[in-house]
């Protein structure tokens, strides 16, 4: 069995597992920080970024190769082009020879269009109905972000290998990358072929892969619809644990139980922000807005529609009720809002138990729907969408996109980034905030960086899989030591008792989990043939002679039969005829007494070097511990006689 690991990043899971019968790929996560070498889009021309200085790119021989495609700010180079993703390893392995990909989240499948329409994949995705539905709703956004501002200046001289010691520190360092397989974002037709190859599945539904193996999913507790696969064939087990959570969320809680004793477990769902208790960080999220909001500032997070939104706009409402600031209006600002928000609502099944006895009060699960009608969410898919008309500060703002290369979190920067009363809260871990406010700078707001990332630390994850019992474990090479930016913190590591294999980027691991046994079925007409003989207490043995036939990877053992001929008719006969299994303890007095009342009276017992000696006349039986010998002369209807009255006086092993 074969790993290929082709991660962007060990923070975007892509892993490829070569089974013998299929290729199974769990996760195609798309890797963001790619966007922060990009200059911002905005929604309407910006003269600043429009008169950043240009950075002129030459050669070795200093011969101008081209002064459009780079701009300068606050020191750092930027390229002045629409955004380009850096997509899951393609060269390590022939994507159209991967037969299924498992989605663990919605934030692991934004790669899916890339694979699906561009590398020949023709196999079947399987997820659960959020992620599908939160996952399209995630797409649609960054597609709609990329192309409703297009850049007509699409530079790509600056992605010529040659020019790589040519250009300034804060762009090479993207080398350690492919820059050259970069690609603009999918459209919506790829989108939409992508999501037709997409099965639904529920918590605890297996699915059979080609009669093969099973895949079952089950609830990781990290966000809505989120889980963890289980891939079985009949013998072995496979665990592919990816971003868990044991806190309380809005989501189902984490179910492991059912992930136990694996002969595999690959691990890719750690936390991004090891340091940072996201408790805290909501405490101090709240604290810091509310001071920013009653000193008459304005407050923009900059997030995604969903998932760590839905418990945020919770929190916030209680904070601002004790807190008496509910008159500051709260703005949601992105395209896929209202749909998010409504489909919160609306799957209450894979919701928390507690948020489940809402649904069935009935009542809604999330407060949404009642903030909006009092007023104080207003929800808008743009600011072109009449954000202007009756706009109040100061207020909260959630908008997109956390990158800050586009969405309309771009626009309320570019508004506020002069003020020191407002203030800029990042609080998605998968982003760098400085990287993000690069192309910002000189920013006078006031910036804060609270990560809430509810996925399992180091210790969390090292206790969740040590009980887990794996055989052995597969994780990251970056999981196994620690940040360099905190050398000293070895907890920040994981610390297992089992086996561990490093799985390194771009990397193929070959794995020693074989398959040591199948499953057979009989067919009943055979079954129905055999002469069981019990072995043990509950344990039945008999031989068999049967013809193997093999379809959709299931076994299946049917009689032999021999052809014969009468005639010009063919008529067929079983050709084995099953007895009883030669096996067990002779009992030799019964044996003797048994001789004497089938008329071999004649009957002498001896003892033999390697056991006992029955003598009748021209007969010699040999009882050895382990065997047992007939002579007789060549007489055939004696010595099946002879047979059956033996096996009538085995007493088992």
């Amino acid at each position: 069995m074969k790993l290929y690991n082709l991660s962007a990043s060990d923070t975007c899971p892509c892993v490829v597992m070569k089974f013998k019968t299929c290729t199974i790929m769990f996760d195609c996560t798309l890797d963001l920080s790619s966007l922060n070498y990009f200059l911002p889009s905005c929604l309407v021309n910006n003269a600043r970024l429009m008169n950043l200085p240009k950075w002129k790119l030459k050669d070795e021989n200093g011969i101008l190769v081209t002064d459009s495609d780079l701009k300068e700010c606050s020191g750092k180079i930027f390229v002045d082009s629409s955004p380009e993703f850096c997509f899951p390893e393609t060269e390590l392995l022939d994507l159209s020879t991967v037969d299924i990909i498992l989605i663990s989240n919605s934030h692991t499948i934004l790669a899916l269009p890339f694979i699906t329409e561009y590398f020949g994949f023709h196999g079947t995705i399987y997820a659960t109905e959020p992620t599908h539905q939160l996952g399209k709703l995630l797409m649609e956004e960054l597609i709609e972000y990329c192309h409703r501002v297009p850049k007509s200046n699409q530079a790509t001289k600056w992605k010529n290998r040659k020019l790589k010691k040519q250009l300034p520190s804060s762009l090479s360092s993207c080398w350690d990358q492919d820059v050259s397989s970069w690609r603009h974002c999918y459209s919506s037709d790829d989108l939409q072929s992508a999501l037709s190859r997409m099965h639904v599945v529920r918590f605890a539904e297996t699915v059979s892969i080609f009669g093969a193996l099973k895949v079952t999913a089950y609830s990781s507790g990290y966000s809505l619809g989120s889980c963890n696969w289980l891939v079985e064939s009949d013998f072995e087990k496979i665990t592919y644990l990816s971003s868990s959570s044991s806190l309380t969320t809005h989501s189902q809680p984490l179910d492991s139980k059912f992930l136990s004793n694996s002969d595999l477990l690959i691990f890719a769902g750690l936390t991004q922000a090891p340091t940072h208790n996201p408790d805290s960080m909501l405490a101090e999220l709240c604290s810091c807005l509310g001071k920013t909001v009653k000193a008459k500032g304005n407050v923009l997070i900059p997030c995604l529609p969903f998932g760590l939104l839905y418990d945020l706009l919770e929190c916030l409402l209680s904070y601002m009720e004790t807190s008496n600031i509910i008159n500051v209006p709260i703005y949601l600002v992105s395209p896929s809002a209202k749909a998010s928000l409504a489909l919160s609502q609306i799957n209450a099944e894979w919701l928390h138990p507690n948020k489940q006895n809402k649904a069935y009060l009935p009542e809604p699960p999330f407060p949404h729907d009642e903030l909006i009608q009092l007023g104080r969410l207003k929800v808008f898919s743009g600011t072109f969408d009449g954000l202007s008309s009756g706009f109040k500060k100061p207020c909260i703002v959630f908008a997109g996109h956390p990158s800050l290369r586009f969405g309309d979190a771009v626009h309320f920067i570019e508004m506020w980034r002069k003020s020191p009363l407002n203030s800029i809260i990042f609080v998605e871990p998968n982003f760098s905030y400085l990287d993000a406010l690069a192309p910002f700078q000189p920013l006078t707001a006031k910036v804060f960086h609270y990560p809430i990332d509810t996925r399992t630390n180091h210790q969390d994850a090292s206790r969740l899989i040590d009980s887990l019992h794996p055989a052995q474990v597969v994780a990251p090479l970056s999981y196994m030591k620690a940040p360099l930016t905190f050398p000293h913190r070895t907890d920040l590591k994981l610390n297992l008792g089992c086996p561990m294999n490093i799985l390194e980027k771009s990397a193929v691991l070959s794995l020693n989990v074989k398959r040591k046994h199948e499953m057979v079925d009989l067919e009943p007409e055979l079954a129905s043939s055999l002469l069981p003989s019990e072995i043990l207490p509950g344990v039945l043995m008999a031989p068999i002679s049967a013809q193997i036939v093999t379809r959709d990877n299931k076994h299946i053992l049917k009689p032999i039969h021999k052809r014969t001929s009468i005639g010009r008719k063919r008529k067929f006969h079983e050709e084995v005829v099953h007895r009883p299994l030669l096996c067990g303890k002779l009992n030799v007095g019964s044996f003797v007494e048994n001789l004497k009342q089938e008329g071999l009276a004649d009957v002498k017992v001896e003892e033999g070097s390697a056991g006992k000696i029955i003598l009748l006349q021209d007969t010699v039986i040999q009882i050895e511990g382990d065997s047992t010998h007939i002579v007789c002369q060549g007489n055939e209807t004696l010595r099946v006689k002879l047979r059956d009255i033996l096996l009538k006086n085995l007493d088992g092993i």
